[in-house]
C-alpha cells in the first residue's frame, strides 16, 4: 500500500472517530466529507442552534495535527460553509462555529477537540 493511501486511510477513520466523539457529546452530525467547488468540510454538525465546520487533522504529534490548518484552509472551509448554508435555507437563522479536532494517532492516542478555533473573516 502506498503512503498517499495510508494517509488518506488514516484520515478517513479519523474522521469516523471525531464524528463518534462528536455524536457522544450531543452533536447531531449533518454532513461528512462536504465537497464543494471551493472548499471541504471534514464534518458539519449541529448542536442546538449552532451549525458547526469540523476539521479533522490526524497527526503523530498533537501539536503538529493543531498547526496545521492553515489560513488559505480556513479560507476554503468558511466558502464552503457560506455554499452549504446558501443550498440549505433551514440552516440560515444558525450560528456558525469552525472547530478543529486534532488527534494524536500513535500511543498514548488522544483527542483534542477546540470549539471556535477561528472566527470567520466575513
Amino acid at each position: 500500500m502506498t503512503r498517499r493511501i495510508k494517509a488518506y486511510k488514516r484520515g478517513v477513520w479519523a474522521e469516523y472517530l471525531a464524528a463518534l466523539y462528536l455524536v457522544l457529546k450531543g452533536y447531531r452530525i449533518v454532513a461528512m466529507r462536504y465537497k464543494t467547488p471551493v472548499g471541504e468540510i471534514d464534518i458539519l454538525a449541529c448542536k442546538g442552534k449552532a451549525l458547526v465546520a469540523v476539521e479533522v487533522k490526524a497527526r503523530q504529534a498533537m501539536e503538529d495535527a493543531l498547526e496545521s490548518v492553515r489560513p488559505r484552509s480556513r479560507q476554503r472551509i468558511e466558502k464552503a460553509l457560506l455554499q452549504f448554508i446558501s443550498m440549505n435555507a433551514p440552516y440560515a437563522d444558525y450560528a456558525l462555529r469552525f472547530d478543529v479536532i486534532a488527534l494524536c494517532m500513535h500511543w498514548p492516542f488522544s483527542l483534542q477537540h477546540l470549539d471556535n478555533a477561528w472566527q470567520a473573516r466575513s
